[in-house]
């Protein structure tokens, strides 16, 4: 007899944002949900946004803000804000950068930046924006200014010839975990279970539940029961034993009534 396949469960899709690192949570989801394949979609911020309200990802770690009215949030972290410039400028003496060092610096600000600059980004503004922060961080390589970005993105686009320093008193990013508000299964809450640390047990997601339901019955306590037909009451003692000459149904009783029948 030809088995019948069995149609493999769909994967829990997860969209990303350069810089963020799901490796550490993908092993502890592998451990405790081995049926489920955890799919990792790589996204640009908006276009992550994008995806999670077209319904093509179940959930995303994505950058703050998010729209809260259709979307969820949990923040996780805030990252550090660097500043990256080539190795041998003046700026790698320093241990920490401020705004004011960089008074006289062209400062490259990409378009698809994740920081927020209410009040303008210090130094000199470049003629021109670079479309991306990959294409600043080539400019950045010419020795043509500086570039600031969340310190994630300033190792992803790591090189050898260029390094970052910490700029103080700086806008930062804001990572967290988001999903459609609508849209919050069990699959979900495992997920947000993994990220905030809980265990297997404490997690209020799929797993918990399945051990609930494995987890065998305990029958109710029975009260112990009182022996009948004593004629006692709750609480009192036992009546002492007749002893001597009782004339009971006891072997005593019987061997004193033939003694008397004997006398007679």
């Amino acid at each position: 007899m030809t088995e019948i396949e069995q149609p493999a469960a769909a994967p829990f899709r997860l969209v990303y944002v350069p810089g963020v690192t799901p490796t550490k949570w993908l092993r502890v989801w592998e451990e405790r949900l081995p049926d489920v394949r955890l799919e990792l979609l790589q996204s640009e911020q908006s276009a992550g946004h994008a995806l999670l309200l077209a319904g093509g990802a179940e959930a995303g770690l994505v950058r703050l803000p998010v729209d809260r009215t259709v979307l969820s949030a949990i923040p996780l972290y805030t990252e550090t804000t660097v500043v990256v410039f080539p190795k041998d400028h003046w700026l790698a003496a320093a241990e920490e950068v401020t705004a004011a060092d960089l008074a006289e610096e062209i400062v490259f600000h990409p378009q698809d930046d994740v920081l927020d600059w209410p009040d303008g980004l210090p130094g000199r503004p470049a003629l021109e924006r670079p479309a991306t922060t990959a294409d600043a961080i080539e400019l950045v390589a010419a020795n043509v200014g500086v570039l600031l970005v969340p310190q994630s993105l300033a190792r992803l686009h790591h090189r050898r010839d260029l390094t970052y320093r910490t700029l103080l008193e700086a806008p930062q990013s804001q990572v967290a975990l988001a999903w459609p508000e609508e849209a919050t299964t069990d699959l979900v809450e495992e997920f947000i279970g993994i990220v905030r640390g809980r265990t297997a047990n404490s997690s209020r997601g799929r797993t918990a539940a399945a051990e609930q339901q494995r987890a065998p019955k305990q029958p109710p306590a029975r009260k112990p029961r009182t022996p009948q037909g004593q004629g006692q009451g709750q609480g009192q003692k036992p009546k002492p034993a007749r002893r001597g000459g009782s004339t009971g149904g006891g072997t005593a009783g019987r061997a004193a009534q033939a003694k008397r029948r004997g006398k007679r």
